[in-house]
């Protein structure tokens, strides 16, 4: 199995991020087309055809993020006369737009000014607050969500079906919980669960991905280790909570493996109270941004399963 063959041609093969996607129906071009590159690729695949290899340039501004670059490599491709459909314009497409300096963001500002008739700029960052406001002013700005489960799920029983790949229902689910509604990431869980599935047995009737390839392949803490911690500090039995989240310690996982599959395995449990819910997400992050912040010892978690608890007896 080969996830790049699953990458989106054309917009109509994108999977949708809601209003996100209907923004590219009545296009008709703006100083600014900010999207993800994937998503942008394969409008300009529509939008330009055979002219899409001379038309589009695409850079990363994390490695290209200098003054220089504009005033060189952008200049002279928005400078250069290409053959294209009528009404249409060349695209230069920035990743990681928010790496850019502001000086070279200054200088882009008037590249975009003086090229708008021929040229559209799209900016993908991940902080648009980085993104000078004389830019943004000149943009129509698009926030991705996280895609739903079903969303993914469609996709990837397509992918299933095409690639004739044996799963099982619950290595679906662990590919949904692992991927965190990021389609790419569940499509490389899938080809690498499909692999160590082939590795493991010669036999194709036994080259299932089911969910202990799926976390074996992903590294990532059991859930149903965490949901059994959850459920102890809901009843309020400190020592199997300590002596369950001790396991996942000694199987090598670090704070941040643990303290984020926590954090999703809480979000989702369907028994909690909802007021509980609320509190035991609070004391999650707290504990998430100490971790962050480099206390990761397995002393602050053991803490943590504390004050879980201890809010079980508040309340």
């Amino acid at each position: 199995m080969r996830g790049e063959l699953f990458v989106p041609y054309f917009l109509w093969d994108t999977v949708a991020h809601g209003l996100s996607f209907l923004f590219f129906l009545p296009f008709r071009g703006s100083s600014l087309l900010p999207t993800q590159t994937t998503s942008v690729h394969a409008l300009a695949r529509q939008l330009l055809g055979s002219a899409y290899k001379d038309a589009v340039l695409e850079l990363n501004a994390s490695d290209a993020r200098g003054i220089e670059v504009v005033r060189n490599t952008i200049k002279s491709f928005a400078m250069t006369q290409v053959k294209l459909p009528p009404g249409r314009h060349k695209i230069i497409i920035l990743d990681e737009a928010d790496s850019m300096t502001t000086s070279a963001q200054q200088a882009l500002r008037r590249t975009m000014e003086v090229y708008s008739n021929t040229t559209r700029f799209c900016l993908a960052c991940n902080v648009s607050t980085k993104i000078i406001e004389a830019i943004q002013s000149r943009a129509a700005i698009l926030r991705y969500s996280r895609l739903s489960h079903q969303q993914i799920l469609t996709n990837l029983l397509k992918v299933c079906q095409a690639e004739q790949v044996n799963y099982t229902d619950s290595g679906l689910d662990a590919i949904l919980f692992t991927a965190e509604g990021d389609m790419r990431n569940a499509l490389n869980n899938l080809q690498a669960s499909h692999t160590l599935a082939k590795g493991l047995s010669g036999d194709k009737a036994q080259q299932v991905v089911d969910e202990k390839i799926v976390f074996q392949v992903c590294d990532q803490p059991h859930p149903n280790v965490v949901r059994d911690m959850v459920n102890y500090c809901h009843q309020g039995e400190l020592h199997q909570a300590n002596s369950e989240l001790e396991k996942l310690w000694t199987l090598g996982y670090s704070a941040s493996d643990i303290i984020g599959t926590l954090f999703k395995v809480t979000k989702a449990h369907t028994d909690l109270p909802e007021g509980k819910k609320l509190d035991y997400l609070r004391e999650i992050g707290f504990t998430h941004m100490r971790i962050s912040n480099g206390v990761n010892s397995l002393l602050q978690l053991l803490g943590l399963m504390g004050r879980l608890c201890q809010n079980n007896q508040v309340n």
